[in-house]
């Protein structure tokens, strides 16, 4: 099948063949032509296989060339990254057209967004909390919307954005087209999708959750204090120019660069504390060659689109397992290799368990040559910013000597991305201790937009 088929324009059909692209992929295939039909969709494919021109070449052609006051189709994203990679699709595709289109997040000024709207726009691509600003504060009209877009959205409908998304569904019209599009979802995320969807056709163009196959996985089980020092390794004595790393909480993503830095790897970071223009600085950056190491949050498995990213590390793996797929789905994207690399500590067996119960399948166990493995057996060098001392002695039998169980406090694993500082210490009170509140709340939508 090639794109001629699937009743694009010709205007649209030379954007695409202006980007280098001859034939659909299965999600293409199978999406554009319902969208077009102005059917509701349910769309699941890998990472890596085209959904954004999946959605954005079909609404392109439903809305025509032409230039309407108020936007007709709302996108919204869970990070300000993957927000701008979607508005600079739109650009690409929809060069010749006369639309109009922008890009909503926070982090930057409010005024430029402000004088967008009032020239008049198509297209809103946005996080959800700057949207809800501009929603609130009336900058904006969506009364007039023929098209709701949620990608990734299954982070979309999790607990840190589904409060956003009921309040922004206040302002758009009930008759409308909608389109969920993401490489995982759940069973209770498929069950909170079909209220918003009518009739959809639901589109599964891989196995759910599956990962893909050109894409090389291997875990290489390590003692946490090691880490850093097999990360290091591996990088120098494979000569990897470009990785991305990702940690689980913004403290581990600094700590570790600075780690880095201090091991001559030109390393930056990317979570949502950053500012913008830091986070796009660092993003050009290591795009460019410049920064060699990028470690990164969660925040960065849906919205960094590298050509030909050759190598993604786990540096910790993520607490929940469909993260997993959106990670190293940042590599082997369109058709290209890649490798994914996961060090796992003993206390990450279970996240594995469940990452390999997700994906339906074990991942191949790597031994690094010339690094230690294990930690270093007194308490005082348990810490991976010192240089690596010799491997533990042997005791009678062949036996290692007992472990120290003690773990320091800077180990231990702290959730703090996006719940902006839930954890805090107890104090005491002339009552006595009192802790924080019963529970968290979870996601990081405010660190998005």
């Amino acid at each position: 099948m090639s794109f001629d088929s699937l009743g694009l324009s010709p205007h649209l059909l030379a954007a695409v063949a202006d980007a280098g692209y001859t034939q659909p992929t299965a999600i293409q295939s199978q999406a554009i032509p319902a969208i077009i039909d102005g059917a509701d969709v349910l769309g699941a494919a890998q990472t890596g296989t085209g959904k954004t021109a999946a959605f954005v070449l079909p609404l392109l052609e439903r809305l025509g060339k032409g230039h309407e006051k108020k936007p007709r189709v709302l996108v919204l994203a869970p990070t300000r990254e993957l927000a701008a990679q979607v508005a600079e699709s739109v650009g690409t595709y929809g060069a010749k057209t006369n639309l109009k289109k922008t890009v909503v997040f926070g982090g930057v000024g409010y005024q430029p967004q402000i004088s967008a709207f009032k020239k008049g726009v198509d297209i809103v691509v946005a996080t959800p909390g700057r949207l809800l600003d501009h929603l609130n504060n009336g900058h904006i009209d969506l009364s007039n919307l023929d098209t709701l877009v949620l990608d990734e959205a299954d982070r979309m409908l999790d607990m840190g954005f589904i409060h956003d998304i009921k309040r922004v569904l206040k302002y758009v019209p009930g008759k409308r087209q909608t389109l969920l599009f993401s490489a995982t979802f759940s069973k209770d995320i498929r069950k909170l999708a079909s209220s918003l969807l009518k009739q959809p056709i639901e589109i599964d163009v891989a196995p759910r959750n599956s990962t893909a196959e050109r894409i090389n996985q291997k875990v290489v089980m390590v003692e946490k204090p090691r880490k850093r020092a097999v990360l290091s390794h591996m990088i120098r004595s494979d000569d990897w120019s470009q990785v991305l790393v990702f940690t689980r909480t913004k403290h581990g993503a600094n700590r570790l660069v600075k780690q880095l830095d201090t091991d001559g790897l030109t390393a930056a970071a990317l979570h949502g504390n950053k500012s913008q223009n830091a986070r796009t600085k660092a993003l050009e950056g290591f795009k460019s060659g410049d920064i060699r190491v990028l470690v990164a949050t969660d925040i960065a498995a849906r919205g960094i689109d590298i050509d030909a990213l050759p190598h993604v590390v786990n540096y910790e793996l993520p607490n929940v397992a469909e993260d997993y797929v959106h990670r190293i789905g940042r590599t082997g994207r369109a058709g290209a290799e890649g490798e994914a690399l996961s060090l796992v500590g003993p206390d990450e067996r279970k996240n594995l368990k469940d990452i390999e119960k997700l994906i339906g399948r074990q991942i191949e166990r790597f031994q690094p040559q010339g690094i230690d493995l294990r930690a270093p057996q007194s308490p005082d060098d348990n810490d991976d910013s010192r240089p690596a001392k010799p491997a533990r002695p042997r005791g009678e039998g062949g036996k290692d000597q007992p472990r120290q169980k003690n773990k320091p406090h800077h180990e231990r694993a702290r959730q703090d991305d996006g719940n902006n500082g839930a954890h805090k210490p107890r104090r005491n009170s002339r009552r006595g201790k009192r802790g924080g509140r019963g529970g968290q709340r979870q996601g990081s939508g405010s660190n998005s937009s």
